[in-house]
């Protein structure tokens, strides 16, 4: 199954939060591709989780095919004066095939090379003999304290643990409005399906999160698959371990709806050893991707840019 960065409905989703954005798509070779903006007026062509590549239906020369998709790439990106183009394909071939036509390896990535996917036809028995015993632990530390894990609208709340989290871990969230966008767009969409859980002290209303509101997610659903996109927690009270009961009660609800695989959507030991710690805990399997691929369009913009970057 196709990445859910590859549907039509994320493509859609960006457009509708300001972004520009194309879809190639010939039954052989599809990509989402998007701009991405930069100061002075610069802008790279992105895309992500791709381009998903099908060798089999390709009746002609694959080369040919493949230069075809590279020309477009190109004469739309000296259309939108992009002076790269990046690609983080799932699949291993893609380099392979796209190596020949300047396609390079980037150390910037933009989404996780590695994650952790919980295979959620296990037992709730057999997901809890997995885990490392401290997360075992720590999932009961949480239900002595009474924190459960529940559905919510309360977006403010989700908004008020990002900036605290933000704050704390010494990273750029995005704007409030992003996330009510992301939220809205997909409400009523059959295909992708986004959703806010928070964890919470006790069994209250949940009109008045904000003073007992602990942990939250948001997470999106595609296909059989759930991904964890966005999380947060209060470090105050980090000694009820609210985000174990958070991920143990979505885990929960996630198999009463009958999703097999949860994404954590990402590790990186080197860069976030406790987040990486944290999600490895729950005994999932680790996946890697093949990472970040540049395609310069003008060389001294793109190795400038390569060059500040160096130094930041």
């Amino acid at each position: 199954m196709k990445s859910f960065l590859q549907t039509t409905e994320w493509l859609e989703f960006q457009k509708s939060i300001g972004r520009k954005a194309w879809r190639f798509d010939n039954d052989k070779i599809t990509a989402n591709i998007i701009q991405h903006d930069l100061p002075f007026k610069k802008n790279y062509l992105y895309i992500p989780h791709g381009p998903e590549i099908s060798v089999d239906a390709m009746s002609g020369s694959i080369r040919n095919e493949l230069s075809q998709f590279v020309s477009y790439l190109k004469n739309l990106a000296r259309e939108q004066k992009s002076f790269y183009i990046k690609m983080e394909p799932l699949d291993d071939k893609v380099p392979e095939l796209m190596h020949q036509f300047g396609f390079k390896k980037s150390y910037k990535e933009l989404q996780p090379k590695r994650t952790v996917v919980l295979d959620l036809n296990k037992s709730e028995e057999e997901l809890l003999a997995t885990m490392h015993h401290k997360t075992r632990y720590n999932i009961k530390v949480a239900e002595k304290h009474g924190i459960i894990a529940k559905l919510s609208h309360d977006l403010g709340t989700f908004w008020k643990l990002m900036k605290k989290t933000a704050q704390r871990d010494k990273f750029s969230a995005h704007e409030k409005s992003y996330y009510e966008k992301l939220i809205k767009f997909f409400e009523n969409n059959e295909s992708l399906k986004v959703e806010l859980m928070l964890a919470v002290k006790d069994e209250r209303p949940l009109r008045n999160e904000s003073d007992h509101a602990l942990a939250g997610a948001i997470i999106l659903t595609h296909g059989d698959t759930v991904y964890y996109m966005h999380g947060a927690s209060d470090h105050e009270h980090r000694a009820m371990m609210a985000p174990y009961a958070l991920h143990w009660g979505m885990i929960k609800y996630l198999k009463e709806q009958g999703i097999q695989k949860y994404d954590f959507w990402g590790i990186d030991a080197k860069k976030y050893p406790g987040v990486t710690r944290f999600k490895l805990g729950w005994g999932g399997r680790e996946v890697e991707y093949p990472g970040s691929f540049d395609l310069p369009i003008s060389k001294f913009w793109y190795y400038s840019y390569k060059l500040i970057n160096k130094f930041r």
